[in-house]
């Protein structure tokens, strides 16, 4: 009883034992510490946000806004009305059509591509593959229209080759400024995109699960149909529903090879900032803009969603 009387009472108000054994001060450091850490890392991402806000953000909200506006700033449907309408409504229809056939072919090519070159022993051959890949990708526009114009147009050095042996192509249906013209072109830089994208999950299949496969008695097509199909599916996906959307907001390149002759929603929308607009539908081109949006972030989220699935084979 005498101990306990000179036992000092604790305080309520005292501060916890700091976890580890460490002392309240050194727990506090380290929480300051940890925090600044912390900060620092957000203050680094502060200038792409600031980047996206002021040139995607924003202009987005200008879209958005703008296709519900009439001249005189009022409120109206009238322009997603026209917009999903006649002329405008075929751009929609060719481009939705030219995305999914230059996203599903060049996806299928592609991923043959980069397994063979996965598969490859040759590392030199996979550096090459990945070099030229990433070159052919990025090679775009008006660039790549003069291209294909010099060499498959109607007057272009394939072309004269192909008539000298009787096979000129244009006799047999074939435009290079028509929509499989487009098409064809289209496929020059996807099928590279494709090859970037897929081989690093590709990547992800392992040589144990082979392995395993085998040493179970499991054929190829048992191995692909129950291990290497569902592991690389959401990868397939996800790099097709990317070159959709790389086909689908395309612009440079049809209009410098078709001069705007071809209904797509990306060169209509160039032609309304080009002001050629009709009185009084001065707000359909971001109408149509609100429309490819839409699209976009919808693949989008289906594309973050599909990564997701995938990212775990990845690590």
């Amino acid at each position: 009883m005498a101990d306990l009387a000179a036992a000092p009472a604790q305080d309520p108000a005292a501060a916890p034992p700091a976890p580890g054994g460490a002392t309240a001060e050194e727990y506090q450091s380290g929480a300051r510490a940890s925090l600044g850490s912390r900060l620092v890392v957000y203050l680094g991402v502060v200038p792409f946000g600031v980047y996206a806000a002021v040139f995607l953000g924003i202009p987005t909200v200008a879209i958005v806004v703008g296709a519900f506006q009439d001249p005189n700033g009022g409120f109206t449907f009238s322009n997603l009305h026209i917009a999903f309408s006649g002329i405008y409504l075929t751009g929609f229809e060719t481009s939705l059509e030219l995305a999914v056939l230059t996203a599903v072919v060049p996806g299928i090519l592609g991923l043959l591509v980069a397994y063979a070159v996965h598969t490859s022993r040759h590392a030199s051959l996979r550096r090459m593959v990945a070099t030229a890949s990433g070159v052919f990708a990025n090679f775009g526009g008006v660039p790549l229209a003069f291209l294909f114009i010099a060499s498959l147009g109607t007057t272009g050095v394939a072309t004269s080759w192909l008539s000298d042996a009787g096979l000129n192509p244009y006799e047999h249906g074939f435009n290079l400024y028509k929509f499989g013209g487009v098409a064809l072109v289209y496929l020059y830089f996807q099928i590279p995109l494709m090859v970037l994208v897929i081989t690093p999950a590709l990547g992800g299949l392992r040589p144990a699960w082979r392995e395993a496969a085998d040493n179970l008695g499991a054929g190829r097509w048992q191995y692909w149909r129950h291990v290497g199909a569902p592991v690389l599916l959401p990868s397939v996906l996800g790099a097709v529903l990317l070159l959709f959307g790389s086909a689908f907001s395309a612009y440079a390149t049809a209009k410098a090879l078709t001069s705007g002759s071809l209904a797509l929603t990306p060169i209509q929308i160039g032609t309304f900032l080009n002001g050629n607009v009709v009185a009084g539908e001065q707000n359909v081109g971001k109408a149509l803009g609100f429309g490819m949006v839409v699209v976009i972030a919808v693949i989008m989220v289906v594309y973050v969603f599909l990564q997701r699935r995938a990212s775990k084979w990845l690590r």
